[in-house]
């Protein structure tokens, strides 16, 4: 096996092991798709593709779209209406994560089974990120299956610890 590369991150992530192809973990990875969770992301991405925003600032349109975000969530939250996720039975710290790989704090997974997991991926606007794991080891696990927006989202955070981590090395040197 190549050598794969990992950058430290400040994760979590709730998982289970998914050895019969549960449909219930199918069901609610295809719940969370970026669009599905956030109708207003869906209509500002479809308004934004006929050409409506051109004459927008984008930067205070994204803003205004974050606070109706806000309120939308606080108006779920007086009307005690939340977004019920699957209790999965695990949970692990991720250590260091890459492009393709996940690599955990504790020797949790079992060699070349498949698990399901949802990691809250601190990015703007702050989501769950849904996908499906291979173990390579105890602590190692390949990414799977992930939703192909969620894939662009995971490799800039992947971007930005790689860029985070050569500061570091060179403020160190």
């Amino acid at each position: 096996m190549s050598e794969v590369r990992l950058f430290k991150a400040p994760l979590s992530m709730v998982y289970e092991c998914d050895r019969s192809g549960d449909e219930k973990f199918l069901r609610e990875f295809n719940s969370i798709l970026p669009g599905d969770e956030d109708a207003l992301g869906a209509w500002l991405k479809r308004a934004k593709s006929r050409g409506e925003t051109k004459e927008s600032d984008q930067v205070l349109l994204t803003l205004v779209i974050e606070l109706h975000r806000k309120i939308d969530a606080l108006s779920d939250y007086i009307k005690n209406e939340h977004k019920q996720y699957l209790p999965l039975k695990e949970s692990a710290d991720i250590d260091e994560i890459g492009f393709t790989h996940i690599k955990i704090s504790e020797d949790k997974f079992t060699k070349d089974e498949i698990y399901y997991a949802r990691i809250m991926m601190p990015i703007f606007p702050k989501r769950n990120l849904s996908l499906y794991l291979r173990a390579q080891d105890e602590r190692l696990a390949k990414i799977e299956n992930m939703h192909e927006e969620d894939e662009a989202d995971w490799n800039a955070y992947v971007t930005a610890r790689e860029r985070v981590m050569i500061r570091e090395l060179r403020a160190n040197s």
